[in-house]
């Protein structure tokens, strides 16, 4: 095996996005991320605070979402987003494009939408993740979107939120990757579900996969390591 638990485990962003968790649930799942040693936590933007105090000290980051879960928020509510979020301890912010906007073509506005939040994030020392929503986009629109976000110096492409009708898709991945140059990561959320699924991604040079079955995936990645 060519990977270490490490390796694993730092790929995994740890989705606590559900709207019906509980306080109690968020702070479970945080502790959870801990024990795990995972790459972050993504986490319903009320909670960021309270996550990225329990994170303090750790190499797990706090990482939440803007405009999340359709997009459809103006750019001066999402600007107003990061820039909480940042104030709120986040170190990653998982964005949502306007997928109205991208459905009809109005790129500059797509662009100014994303670069704005890339401009907070970056000016404070922090990532950004753009989701595209694959699920309702055509191959032509997926591409654009990758040259927009690398021109714009994005740290990741991101294939969905996990609340739309479609997750990552291998063809998907595939194709971000080839239309995004080294310093644009790639990360697949929705549909990741086992070791599996991950490390056939990872093949791909996927960098991240959001996961809500953290335990599950990297029990068993203990399990494999030690029958080695």
């Amino acid at each position: 095996m060519n990977y270490t638990y490490q390796d694993i485990a730092k790929m995994i962003d740890h989705s606590l996005l559900n709207p019906t968790l509980s306080a109690d649930d968020l702070e479970a799942g945080c502790r959870v991320a801990l024990d795990y040693d995972v790459a972050s936590v993504c986490i319903l933007p009320y909670y960021l605070r309270r996550c990225a105090d329990l994170l303090q000290g750790s190499t797990v980051k706090a990482s939440t979402t803007i405009g999340f879960p359709h997009g459809g928020h103006t750019t001066a509510i999402k600007q107003a987003e990061a820039k909480r979020a940042i104030d709120d301890g986040c170190e990653e912010l998982d964005m949502v494009v306007n997928i109205s906007q991208v459905l009809s073509g109005q790129w500059p506005y797509v662009q100014d939408d994303i670069a704005t939040v890339i401009d907070v994030a970056h000016s404070a020392g922090q990532k950004v993740k753009v989701i595209f929503e694959n699920c309702y986009l055509n191959d032509e629109q997926k591409i654009k979107l990758c040259e927009i976000c690398s021109a714009l110096n994005a740290d990741w492409v991101k294939t969905s939120t996990g609340y739309g009708t479609g997750g990552a898709t291998i063809d998907d991945l595939k194709l971000m990757v080839a239309h995004t140059p080294d310093h644009v990561q790639v990360k697949a959320a929705g549909g990741v579900r086992d070791m599996d699924k991950l490390l056939e991604v990872r093949a791909l040079g996927v960098t991240r996969v959001g996961a809500s079955r953290t335990v599950e995936m990297l029990d068993e990645c203990k399990r494999r390591l030690q029958g080695q």
